[in-house]
């Protein structure tokens, strides 16, 4: 088994889960939120994140709205709704039991 395949496979299970970490700090553009994943070591291309916040949206958990921007066209700010902060939180709640569980078999 090669470790980068699962690597890579197990960021993109947690990719929509720091998507929404990240945006219950405030609003951010795509290219915002790519930067700010590259900083965590967690390398996401555009081709794989615009899928995945079109989803997040249409599944009512984010919203967005166009700005004006002072350098270039309008960009596109998403950021958590409630049921989107709701969902967050469950997803908090099971990240911990996964992480205790792995924790346990660890030891």
């Amino acid at each position: 088994m090669n470790i980068e395949n699962l690597k890579s496979q197990m960021r993109k299970g947690m990719l929509e889960f720091c998507v929404l970490l990240l945006l219950r700090h405030g609003d951010a553009y795509a290219s915002e939120i790519i930067s700010r994943l590259k900083e965590a070591h967690m390398i996401v291309m555009e081709g794989t994140l615009y899928p995945l916040l079109t989803r997040l949206k249409n599944d009512g958990l984010l919203t967005y709205r166009w700005e004006e921007s002072p350098s270039g066209p309008p960009r596109k700010y998403y950021s958590l709704t409630p049921v989107g902060s709701e969902f967050l939180q469950q997803l908090r709640l099971s990240w911990q039991e996964i992480n205790n569980s792995v924790n346990h078999l660890d030891q």
